[in-house]
């Protein structure tokens, strides 16, 4: 769902002039996904790189020496998987039994790869967050999808590049509604975080194994950043992630949270 809303702004050539602003957002549902809350209007995407051991091994770090750190999506990289807006840019596909959501396949890649994450939605402003407080901060829970052109970001790795178009492209992070945390049922140590391509899992792991827990990670950002409501923080993925193809399917579960499911479409044009 999208608000729009329109500015007036003054400049030298033109006094009134009337812009029309798209600000992306996420529909709010009950923890049953059977009635619709609201919209969740976005500010800002942040997330967590290597907040798994097990991941960060299998990309070949040392967890040891090198802990979690941070970058960011624009927020129209988001895209609600759920069709509750009903405004699915790329229509949707029959697949599974089910109607999907598409994802078109970027452009400049040959090795697209899926990331399964818990989400985190900010409700309550801050900087600086205690980690004793830092729960009192968060809205709600969504799952989602970091998807990684991961050719250009080992190549930006070797070079010691941002990773900005590895990670920060159009449609690049699918996700799931968003339910509240007092509607939640989410349980952030023993909820399992899972993904399957096509049917067959590749992903899987419980929270808990995540290096800074949603608390931490919180207090850890509020030192660089002031948090907002509105922002949203892809806290990490676990091992297992591999590359996606187009016509591939791909289902995202965690606790009792609404499914994050898509289907990778043809290349974006």
């Amino acid at each position: 769902e999208l608000l729009i809303e329109t500015k007036t702004i003054k400049n030298n050539a033109m006094e009134n002039l009337a812009v029309s602003v798209i600000q992306p957002s996420l529909p709010v549902v009950s923890k049953t996904v059977s009635k619709v809350l609201g919209s969740f209007h976005l500010n800002r995407v942040y997330c967590v790189a290597k907040n798994y051991r097990d991941h960060v091994i299998e990309m070949g770090g040392d967890p040891d020496k090198e802990p979690p750190f941070f970058f960011q999506k624009p927020s129209d990289a988001v895209v609600d998987t759920s069709g509750i807006s009903g405004k699915d840019l790329f229509g949707r596909l029959e697949t599974h039994g089910k109607s999907c959501c598409i994802i078109p396949y970027p452009p400049m890649t040959k090795n697209l790869h899926y990331e399964a994450e818990l989400v985190v939605a900010i409700g309550k402003r801050g900087l600086q967050i205690d980690v004793s407080e830092a729960m009192d901060h968060v809205y709600g829970y969504a799952i989602g999808c970091d998807l990684t052109r991961r050719d250009i970001q080992s190549d930006a790795k070797k070079m010691g590049r941002p990773w900005a178009s590895a990670k920060g492209f159009d449609f690049s992070a699918p996700c799931g509604p968003i339910v509240p945390k007092n509607e939640s049922m989410l349980n952030l140590s023993s909820s399992v975080l899972s993904l399957s391509l096509n049917g067959e899992k590749k992903q899987e792991s419980t929270l808990s194994m995540m290096t800074w827990d949603v608390p931490n990670i919180i207090s850890h950002l509020s030192k660089y950043f002031c948090l907002k409501p509105g922002d949203l923080i892809m806290t990490g993925t676990p091992s297992g992630v591999g590359a996606t193809e187009i016509g591939d399917f791909l289902k995202i579960t965690c606790g009792e949270l609404p499914i994050c499911e898509f289907a990778m479409g043809d290349k974006q044009s």
